[in-house]
């Protein structure tokens, strides 16, 4: 990884990994209201300084550290079919909200409600980047043909996770397979090509 456009020296990879390893950790260990930039420096043996040289706060740190982790479990699928491709990643997903690692989104939607920098975080490098990757999915549909070249990505995104995050945040009903098959069949109903 290079700089983001700082000045100053490159990251450091085993420092910042380190970094992200005890923001990891601490996620799970105390809750994202309980950590502190101080918890995370002394876990990673690192000065405040240091991890404020690379993120603006805590809610940038934490919210990078569990990504770093959660992004491996949620390869984007590329199977040939778009139908397919959207099922496994929308399936993928869900399973991983229900385990209890995927359940600290709820913490970070829930702090993201008072603290904007948890909003910001959130937004810009969990739900962006899953968006694009559904985009990426989208986009390859309509390439082959399989998708309307009028469908709307963007609705069809939300119309596809919408539900998902739904049960997950508010009324907390059964996040299944058979459910995530329901919705994208029916999401994937308004897209698909006659």
């Amino acid at each position: 990884m290079t700089n983001t456009g700082k000045r100053g020296r490159p990251r450091n990879m085993e420092t910042m990994n380190a970094i992200l390893q005890a923001s990891y950790d601490l996620l799970f260990e105390k809750g994202f209201a309980a950590i502190t930039m101080e918890n995370i420096a002394e876990r990673a043996g690192v000065s405040k300084a240091t991890i404020y040289k690379w993120w603006p706060g805590k809610a940038a740190v934490v919210v990078d550290g569990y990504l770093s982790a959660a992004s491996q479990r949620l390869p984007v699928p590329d199977t040939g079919s778009v139908y397919e491709d959207l099922l496994t990643h929308a399936t993928n997903l869900t399973r991983f909200l229900a385990s209890d690692e995927g359940r600290v989104i709820t913490q970070l939607i829930g702090e993201g409600q008072i603290d904007p920098g948890v909003a910001e975080a959130y937004r810009s490098r969990y739900v962006q980047p899953r968006r694009k990757e559904t985009r990426q999915i989208i986009d390859r549909g309509i390439a082959r043909n399989e998708l309307r070249s009028d469908a709307n990505p963007d609705l069809f995104i939300d119309l596809l996770y919408g539900p998902i995050f739904y049960r997950l945040t508010m009324t907390g009903e059964q996040l299944d397979d058979a459910f995530v098959k329901h919705i994208v069949t029916l999401a994937f109903q308004g897209i698909q090509r006659s």
